[in-house]
């Protein structure tokens, strides 16, 4: 209610005695006094005096009386200056409202002029008393049905939410929020966000606050969070996509937050989709939009597992996550997959059938046959392991998926330090004309041991290993899922250094050797005639590792990814042609010297590693 208070030019009082209750409310003025008294508040019990400034020219003040229930907030303004009689509590269930007028009383001199609620003009006489008759509703409710009613009525419970003297969880119909104060020095809070009691507790997203946020120029400051589970406050958005789950909104006390140095981080919980279906993480910003309005600027989506997204925002909105109705287009992996799975069958099927003809020549004391074996046994159980890391990734069981990673990125390791056995052991049998007089354990422990050490210390270190989804294009997420490296700042560190790195390494050394190998047999009389040369260097190759060098120091087109899946997941079947083919010609090169051959000794040496 608002007047102007018509009154003497003496001093001048605001008196007011409140109670609890729903009752009548009266509003009277006289020559020197503004009063308000009744019963109208839930827990505010006031009564007091106080003095206002006079000014001995001015007989008349313009005053309104502010009342918002739902905080049990009563405000006094006097020419422009307020006095908050009641401060703002926690949201309160029942409260006073729906105010009627019952009585007035007419004022000979002075009293309230031109009295009026919400600007429509009551009386414009002077009038000495008002009385008001409430009513006790269930102000939660009603709050949220006025809000559902409104374009951004979400505003309005995180306005409401940020005027309430309290902190912690804080709830409504529609909405469930948590109240944080930051104090000096806030380093960053995850926190899970309230929920109503029908949500499962798995399903609850949760927030992380960075450190950022806090204002530098406040000693403390507030932020909301608030979960809407139904989306009624939010109807709108582009018509080719659905919303997921809940939406999540998230504001700080009289400061806009946009272009974030750390991003605020979201989790999401939802069901599985069929996978020609995406997930984004948007969001509604009501600086931008005043009507609902998705948007993916400002926002990455980290897709976690098939169950669960996080999204990584740099500015303050409402976030959600859509899934997209229309079928993304994956073509371009189709191809790659299927010459992958085909791949990797030959080389399991080539690996057994390589490992059964290598075991047959075991009684030969001879350090080749140890060093194939090796890396024979890795590239199998590294294509069984790859093959099946798909499938145990979409059973959406966690645990399963941290052992099938580590396993998986063991066994690549181990293929690659097997490659490098194989290198060095060729160019000390062929080029320097020796053969290693180590004992087996030390290339057991150079292929096998190595990895394992190097996998042990990330798992010691943690975050590391679980779900990974796989990018199908610039503007989409496909639900395809592996169980590898997360895509998280530790994995990717520890991706590049020791992944990365190893590669580098093996595939730098791999083409020194390669050129040095086959520069010492290229002039042999047997090489030449039987025109096995492309198959040899072939073979050394992909022995040498150097074939992965396509995928990670070339550039990645959809020719050199088929070209990589192709040469890469056939590695087996290579293996077990360039074992034959060498079996072969070493029979051929025996039987060249036996017949009289001399033949130089780099020859003789390339038919004792064959």
């Amino acid at each position: 209610m608002c007047g102007i208070w018509s009154h003497g030019n003496t001093s001048r009082n605001l008196n007011y005695d409140l109670r609890t209750g729903c009752d009548r409310t009266e509003i009277s003025a006289n020559e020197n006094t503004l009063s308000i008294r009744g019963s109208i508040t839930a827990k505010c019990t006031r009564s007091s005096s106080i003095h206002l400034d006079s000014n001995p020219l001015q007989n008349q003040s313009n005053f309104c009386v502010f009342w918002d229930p739902l905080l049990d907030l009563l405000i006094v303004e006097v020419n422009g200056k307020n006095h908050i009689l009641c401060e703002p509590k926690s949201l309160q269930g029942s409260c006073c409202t729906d105010l009627s007028q019952e009585y007035q009383k007419k004022a000979s001199l002075y009293g309230i002029v031109k009295g009026s609620i919400h600007g429509d003009i009551i009386n414009n006489d002077v009038m000495e008393i008002y009385t008001f008759i409430g009513d006790s509703i269930n102000c939660k409710e009603t709050f949220c049905d006025e809000a559902s009613q409104k374009s951004r009525g979400a505003n309005m419970i995180e306005e409401v939410l940020m005027k309430s003297n309290t902190t912690g969880r804080v709830d409504l119909p529609c909405a469930q929020g948590t109240v944080i104060e930051m104090e000096e020095g806030f380093t960053g809070l995850n926190l899970t966000l309230p929920a109503p009691r029908s949500v499962d507790p798995n399903m609850i997203p949760s927030v992380y606050l960075p450190s950022c946020l806090k204002s530098t120029t406040k000693i403390k400051s507030k932020v909301v969070c608030t979960y809407y589970k139904e989306q009624k406050l939010f109807q709108g958005g582009p018509p080719d996509s659905t919303l997921l789950g809940g939406i999540v909104g998230l504001s700080v006390e009289n400061k806009t937050i946009k272009n974030l140095p750390e991003p605020v981080k979201i989790r999401f919980h939802h069901s599985a989709l069929p996978s020609n279906y995406s997930k984004q993480c948007v969001s509604w910003d009501t600086r931008k939009d005043s009507e609902v309005n998705w948007r993916s600027e400002g926002c990455e989506t980290v897709i976690i597992s098939v169950t669960e997204t996080e999204c990584r925002c740099n500015h303050f909105a409402y976030v959600t996550v859509v899934m997209q109705v229309e079928q993304k287009a994956t073509r371009h992996l189709e191809a790659p997959t299927f010459i992958t799975a085909v791949g990797c069958a030959l080389s399991l099927v080539s690996c057994v059938v390589l490992l059964y003809w290598l075991s047959k020549r075991r009684g030969k004391k001879d350090h080749s046959l140890l060093v194939h074996r090796g890396l024979v046994v890795a590239t199998f159980f590294l294509c069984l392991c790859f093959s099946l890391t798909s499938t145990l990734a979409n059973t959406g069981n966690e645990t399963v998926c941290k052992i099938t990673g580590t396993l998986l990125h063991y066994l690549l390791l181990s293929t690659l330090c097997w490659m490098t056995v194989e290198m060095f052991h060729t160019f000390l049998l062929v080029c320097c004309g020796f053969t290693s007089s180590l004992p087996p354990w030390v290339f057991y422990l150079a292929g096998f041991g190595i990895p394992a050490v190097l996998v042990s210390r990330l798992l010691s270190i943690g975050d590391i290993y679980g779900f990974r989804n796989i990018m199908t294009s610039e503007d989409a997420t496909s639900l395809y899922f592996i169980c590898w490296m997360l895509d998280s700042d530790r994995s990717r560190l520890a991706h590049f250094i020791i992944n990365i790195g190893l590669l580098a390494v093996v595939v730098s050394s791999g083409a020194v050797m390669l050129f040095i190998v086959a520069t010492k047999i290229q002039n042999r009389p047997e090489w030449r005639k039987n025109r096995m040369a492309f198959l040899s260097i072939w073979g050394l190759t992909c022995l040498f590792g150097t074939t992965w060098g396509l995928f990670n120091f070339v550039l990645l087109t959809e020719a050199t990814l088929s070209l990589f899946c192709i040469i890469n997941s056939c590695h087996g079947c290579f293996l077990m042609l360039r074992y034959y083919t060498l079996e072969w010609m070493k029979k051929r090169c025996e039987l060249s010297l036996d017949g009289g051959s001399t033949g130089s000794v780099t020859v003789q040496r390339w038919c004792v590693y064959k």
